[in-house]
């Protein structure tokens, strides 16, 4: 390993363990899984290298960014696996951008770079060859633009989503695959009828609770309750009877280590088959906060699960009725119902350049989306202005130009990912991680 290789190899443990040193020593097991996940290939490595990413984007140039476009609402974590389905609160399915465990106020930009980076490596990983990348990359951010242009001439900014009435090729299928799914089969997953009452199923990744963590929680969900939208038509005094709790463990990458508890509860009716579980998941550190020191920002939220609730509520038009947050021992959660018509787009599937570049245009319209739905027309804070005037205001007749050097970017991150990736591996086999072995 050359001189250099040592510096970023230093750098990438060094910024995972600035980033996760609490979790990583109270929960080692849970990141030697996460690790291992990681270590699979590049594109599992970046989904993984979030803190990484913006350690990198911290002193970069970014022409395209001015004050007010510095300071608008993001994903954080936008790479080409991160869209999927939802049923929002109006009962429409839609294709959108999932997950916001890392959504904060940064440079729209950053959504974009780590989008078009994440592209690059599925190209990669299809066998594309660099002009193919650029041209799926390019297709993605000229509809993003485009898109931008769409919300310019529109009132009303929620107007617009992929459903099923306006999606096409690999999106539509996720939407069909979404509506094949129902609430039977998810409770009768993870729940049974016994004696007439709705239980949880002993299965992996559950935990049974001890009776004083058990009052703890159902007094941090009492505490939920008040944060829920009053605008939603639930009878609270029935839908949030509670009919069971358990830990949860076994979430994805990003959530390695972090408490979990499903709840269950009654729902619309005491009809057995309208019983919902709720997920409530302790909120993580956004990866962008560590890059915006900005004391406005940060004095916004009570705590991560509050900031978690806040951006998709932001983020999203017609969030889920169940969004809310709270606090548990002094640590924050978000909950939000554990929905059977969440499907992520899987790209396992889409593989002729012309299928990828089609999705990577729809992907583009939904980054659009998500920008322009957290702005003025929201019911967000900071963030006084439409984000599309801002955007077209600084882009002006230079797409060309975005696209250009958001192609270079896509193509030399994701070759610096590649080798990351490498480095990583490395680093865990030879027990670089303080509290992180890997075996």
């Amino acid at each position: 390993m050359g001189e250099h290789e040592h510096e970023r190899s230093d750098r990438i443990v060094g910024c995972f363990e600035e980033a996760f040193r609490p979790l990583m020593h109270r929960d080692p097991a849970a990141f030697r899984r996460r690790f291992r996940r990681m270590a699979k290939e590049p594109f599992a490595f970046y989904r993984g290298a979030a803190c990484l990413f913006y350690a990198d984007m911290e002193h970069a140039e970014d022409d395209w960014v001015d004050d007010k476009l510095s300071r608008v609402w993001i994903h954080g974590d936008l790479h080409a696996e991160n869209f999927g389905t939802y049923m929002d609160g109006r009962g429409i399915l839609v294709f959108d951008v999932n997950d916001f465990d890392e959504a904060y106020l940064g440079h729209y930009t950053w959504d974009l770079k780590r989008c078009a980076a994440s592209l690059a490596l599925l190209g990669w990983r299809k066998a594309f060859p660099d002009p193919v990348i650029c041209e799926v990359v390019g297709a993605y951010v000229r509809a993003y633009i485009d898109q931008i242009n769409f919300y310019t001439e529109q009132d009303d900014d929620q107007a617009w989503a992929f459903t099923l009435d306006n999606a096409r090729g690999p999106v539509l299928a996720t939407l069909l695959e979404a509506r094949s799914s129902s609430r039977t089969g998810l409770l009768e997953r993870d729940t049974f009828v016994d004696k007439h009452e709705r239980r949880f199923r002993e299965s992996g990744g559950v935990r049974w609770l001890e009776d004083d963590e058990q009052e703890r929680v159902l007094e941090a969900f009492a505490a939920y309750r008040e944060t829920v939208s009053a605008s939603n038509d639930l009878n609270r005094d029935l839908a949030y009877v509670v009919k069971g709790v358990v830990g949860r463990t076994g979430f994805g990458i990003g959530s390695a280590g972090l408490n979990a508890y499903n709840v269950l509860i009654e729902g619309r009716s005491q009809a057995l088959e309208n019983d919902v579980i709720l997920s409530m998941k302790e909120g993580n550190t956004a990866a962008p906060s560590a890059i915006v020191p900005d004391e406005r920002v940060a004095g916004l939220f009570e705590n991560n699960g509050h900031r978690t609730a806040l951006s998709q509520h932001a983020l999203q038009a017609y969030a889920d009725p169940f969004l809310g947050w709270t606090a548990l021992d002094g640590t924050g959660y978000v909950v939000r119902e554990l929905s059977p018509y969440e499907a992520d787009l899987s790209w396992d599937d889409i593989a002729e350049v012309e299928d990828v570049t089609q999705t990577a245009a729809d992907l583009g319209r939904a980054t659009a989306k998500v920008h322009c739905v957290s702005d003025a027309d929201a019911e967000a804070f900071l963030v006084d202005e439409q984000v599309e005037d801002l955007v077209l205001a600084r882009v002006g007749d230079d797409v060309d130009a975005l696209v250009r050097d958001l192609q270079g970017f896509a193509l030399s991150y994701a070759d610096r990912t590649r080798a990351d990736h490498r480095l990583f591996v490395d680093a865990f086999r030879a027990g670089a991680f303080e509290s992180v072995t890997s075996t």
